[in-house]
């Protein structure tokens, strides 16, 4: 079985004793790691919005780099911050794929997708997405200029996505999942409100429906939903917290395929759970904390050699 690397965050207006961190998951030795606890990282939390802390996560040379709401943090594999970039067309970023040379970031507040060029070290490209009711267009911006986009979060685009095919975005409020083929914007398949990690998978789309508290897969033949687990409420701590109500059990966000049978999905309280295409029921749950605050954000499978704890 895979292991895994997962971000978490808080949600809600208050900020707690916790702030989540990133855990290493080894499903089959049963072991948890927790290499960062952002409350000991040198970095100002406050002000960045009702989600707190680390999100996306992707892989290059051998680093791993997480996101911020507004910087990418480059750590080393014994998770020691070695580097670290902003943009100020950077906001609330979510998700992060690598193609090519280039890493892609979401910029939520600004409704578009950045490009950080792993080999120059800068953000060197962006892309923001126009709608108009169900029609979408597109249009490029340089990160480095003055004339980019506006804070609007009009869509809340969560995630982005790259292939062969494309890449592919969407978020809370496009009700779409979009493909950019370098030139323009079409719609592949259309979306439920509010879904998170939309991807394509196995000829169909992939993506956690979370106002509706599960995981779908759908193609022209087939639709399935998982339900997200959740605990009795009696376990759950910090429930009297958050006064923005927005904090809950359930909340899925977090999605890494394992193969053409399995993927894996995040939720609330931090949890993480393997599902099998063919079951209705996740074959393993990995719960992080009970603290109805912390969310899981960013989930990928870890690709380097598991941390050796005895030094």
């Amino acid at each position: 079985m895979p292991q895994l690397i997962t971000t978490s965050v808080v949600r809600g207006s208050h900020q707690g004793e916790s702030h989540g961190g990133v855990y290493l998951i080894d499903i089959e030795g049963n072991e948890i790691l927790k290499p960062v606890d952002w409350n000991t990282l040198d970095i100002d939390w406050s002000g960045r919005g009702w989600d707190r802390g680390l999100r996306g996560i992707a892989f290059h040379n051998g680093k791993i780099i997480i996101a911020a709401s507004d910087m990418l943090l480059f750590f080393d594999q014994q998770f020691n911050i070695v580097d670290s970039f902003s943009n100020k067309y950077l906001k609330h970023c979510h998700e992060l794929s690598i193609h090519g040379d280039h890493l892609f970031a979401t910029s939520t507040g600004y409704d578009s997708i950045l490009g950080f060029n792993l080999t120059t070290k800068e953000f060197d490209w962006g892309l923001t997405i126009v709608s108009r009711g169900t029609l979408f267009g597109c249009k490029r911006f340089d990160p480095r200029a003055d004339d980019g986009p506006l804070l609007l979060n009009k869509m809340h685009i969560n995630n982005v996505f790259c292939d062969q095919g494309g890449m592919y975005i969407s978020g809370r409020r496009t009700k779409a999942l979009l493909r950019f083929d370098g030139e323009k914007v079409s719609v592949m398949t259309t979306l439920p409100l509010g879904v998170h990690n939309a991807r394509p998978y196995r000829g169909g789309v992939l993506f956690n429906d979370t106002e509706a508290d599960s995981v779908r897969f759908e193609d022209p033949n087939v639709r399935r939903a998982w339900r997200i687990p959740k605990f009795a409420e009696h376990k759950l701590t910090h429930t009297d917290i958050d006064d923005t109500k927005i904090a809950r059990q359930g909340f899925a966000r977090g999605l890494c395929i394992i193969d053409e049978g399995h993927f894996a999905v995040g939720s609330s309280p931090s949890t993480v759970s393997i599902y099998n295409m063919e079951k209705q029921r996740p074959n393993q749950v990995a719960n992080l904390s009970l603290d109805i605050r912390n969310a899981i954000h960013g989930l990928s499978l870890w690709p380097y050699p598991w941390p050796d704890q005895s030094s």
